[in-house]
């Protein structure tokens, strides 16, 4: 398993926790009473007492809201409740906490909204995975067009907990969850309705993770900071990898910005074999870049012989077509890291399948979303389209937008949250297809790779800011890796 404290938990992963923790000797009583209290604690942190609405539901999410409230009262903040269902319909541990509550109890109404400044909404959790309805719906509604300011216990209610599916959520302000994110808490449009998202601690034991075993996590560089390539004091050139990329013509610059990106990326030699005709124009913009052409087939296949390159990328810039087809067939063939993008993807729209067969060794596809479905016939969230697709094709699959998926074949899966909407520039899939194939190159593990380079790729867009443009990419990255240095 790969950092326990950046994994994801499906609603029911979390409520196997919460089982395996009460098993363990904390009473789900307790566990409510710290949630609840870490939500009110947020709150407190945040904001100066203020006219407060807590919206309760029927299960446990509304047992956390009752706790919320009775803490806020404690700290003499003014509140309320508004309850989706009379208490005697509420059970076990919500019961218990509901039963607490000694102030008038009010059924819930877009009427209770009246005088509130701040509403906590602890209707339903993770676990919702049908449209909001009713009088639910209605208050979330009416609140939302109030614009009052929502807090969310554990995530918003009608945010699908495992997939961030909107099913008639309020935006929140800021979500307080317990133990662990959920995926829906990253994955759009879930994520853009969680505001910011805190993690608190209920008591859950470590040991949890042993039964749970979790595969789906956020990316961060303890995932992977220490599979990144070092160079040791008497490496040479070759020792640090020989990338190969594929260009094309007339469009030149997205093989170039990738070129660039993987010789950033560390790689110790970069080359770029292009069609003959468009030597001039490849050899003029690159310096330290080396460029062979390209006049057939065979030139390709005297490169694929040379054993010294370690990685490939075919894709940007390459064309759609027989030609473009079969070099990606041909670099399949050597068994050798290769990273397929943009056209290497498109070029197989019709026969996805011959593509498929043709991997069997090390592969990395970055296909946006309209690229897979191009080659993919799944539907479903992002989060299980990208894992379904790496099983079937066998390759790590990037489904880039700005909630990134990375999958691999064997189940894991990382969603990336650093990137800026900056990022939405022609040529920036290019710069993050070079960055892969540049940890490729030095050796480094697919899928680790990939979800560093999407990392990478994030860190460089925000620390260049606002106006960036893909070709401004490459050369941020010194600068991030060195910030990496200082991480234990």
């Amino acid at each position: 398993m790969l950092n326990a404290d950046t994994c994801l938990l499906t609603a029911l992963q979390m409520a196997k926790a919460d089982h395996l923790t009460v098993a363990f000797g904390i009473s789900e009583i307790a566990l409510m009473d710290n949630a609840g209290h870490g939500v009110a604690q947020a709150i407190a942190d945040r904001w100066t007492p203020r006219a407060v609405l807590v919206l309760c539901g029927p299960g446990s999410n509304g047992g956390d809201g009752f706790v919320v409230a009775r803490r806020l009262a404690a700290l003499d903040w003014p509140v309320r409740i508004a309850a989706l269902v009379p208490l005697e319909k509420m059970q076990g541990a919500a019961a218990h906490h509901a039963a607490l509550w000694h102030d008038p109890i009010e059924a819930m109404s877009p009427d209770s909204l009246d005088s509130a400044e701040l509403v906590v909404d602890a209707i339903f959790g993770a676990g919702l995975s049908r449209p909001l309805e009713g009088m639910a719906a209605a208050i979330l509604q009416a609140a939302a067009q109030r614009k009052l300011t929502i807090v969310a216990v554990d995530i918003p209610s009608g945010v699908a907990g495992d997939t961030g599916a909107d099913l008639g959520a309020a935006a929140a302000v800021l979500t307080v969850t317990c133990f662990r994110k959920k995926p829906g808490h990253l994955l759009y449009p879930g994520r853009g309705l969680c505001g910011e998202v805190l993690v608190t601690d209920i008591g859950t034991p470590a040991f949890v993770f042993e039964e749970i075993k979790p595969d789906v996590f956020e990316n961060d560089p303890s995932l992977w900071i220490h599979h990144l390539p070092h160079r040791s004091a008497d490496d040479n050139k070759y020792d640090a990898g020989h990338a190969l990329v594929v260009g094309g013509y007339p469009a030149t610059g997205a093989a170039r910005m990738a070129a660039r990106a993987a010789a950033r990326a560390g790689t110790g030699l970069v080359t770029i074999a292009v069609p003959a005709v468009a030597l001039p124009v490849y050899a003029a913009a690159l310096t330290s870049i080396m460029v062979s052409p390209l006049s057939g087939k065979e030139d390709l296949t005297a490169l694929l012989a040379d054993a010294r390159y370690s990685g490939f990328l075919i894709g940007p810039g390459a064309g759609i077509g027989v030609a473009t087809r079969a070099q990606v067939q041909q670099m399949l063939a050597t068994g050798r890291p290769t990273v397929l993008d943009a056209d290497a993807l498109t070029t197989f729209e019709t026969e996805p399948a011959t593509l498929f067969k043709a991997i069997t060794g090390l592969c990395v596809l970055t296909p946006h979303e309209g690229e897979f479905a191009r080659l993919f016939d799944i539907q479903g969230d992002k989060l299980t389209r990208a894992r379904s697709a790496a099983k079937s094709s066998g390759a790590v699959i990037v489904l880039k937008g700005s909630d990134t998926v990375i999958a691999a074949p064997d189940g894991r899966a990382i969603i990336n949250t650093n990137a800026p909407p900056t990022l939405a520039t022609a040529g920036a899939g290019d710069v993050l297809s070079g960055i892969i194939l540049g940890l490729l190159a030095q050796g480094m593990e697919p899928f680790l790779a990939a979800a560093a380079a999407v990392w990478l790729h994030g860190a460089a867009a925000n620390a260049f800011g606002p106006k960036l443009m893909a070709e401004d990419l490459p050369d941020l990255l010194p600068a991030v890796f060195e910030r990496l240095q200082s991480i234990p």
